[in-house]
C-alpha cells in the first residue's frame, strides 16, 4: 500500500502555466500529495468567465528545489497513465478526508 500524505496550501495560492493550446493561465492550488516520496500538485482551471461546471481540475509532479527554497518549483507533466490514475485516487481521497472532517 502505498504512504499517501496531503498538504493544504495555508493561504490562496496561484500557478500561472503557459500552455500551447490555453496560453498563459491562472490555476489555484488546491493541495499537494505526496504517495511515496514523490510530490504532486493539484490544480483548479477556472476560464474567465465560466461556471464551476466548466473548471478543471489537472494533476502534475511537482518538486522543489531543496538548495534553493526561493526557486520555482518544477511542475511535471504526467504522460503515465497508471501514475495519473493513482494521484487521482488519492486525490479523490483527499476530498473524503475533508468531507468527513467538516462533518466532525
Amino acid at each position: 500500500m502505498s504512504k499517501k500524505t496531503f498538504e493544504a496550501p495555508k493561504e490562496e495560492m496561484t500557478v500561472s502555466l503557459d500552455l500551447d493550446e490555453l496560453g498563459t493561465v491562472e490555476c489555484e492550488v488546491l493541495t499537494i500529495i505526496s504517495i511515496d516520496d514523490k510530490d504532486y500538485i493539484v490544480l483548479l482551471y477556472k476560464p474567465e468567465g465560466a461556471s464551476d461546471d466548466e473548471s478543471e481540475i489537472w494533476f502534475y509532479g511537482y518538486k522543489e528545489n531543496p538548495n534553493d527554497p526561493n526557486e520555482e518549483p518544477e511542475l511535471i507533466y504526467i504522460d503515465n497513465d497508471d501514475e495519473y490514475e493513482m494521484v487521482a485516487d488519492a486525490f479523490d481521497e483527499y476530498l473524503d478526508e475533508i468531507e468527513y472532517d467538516e462533518l466532525d
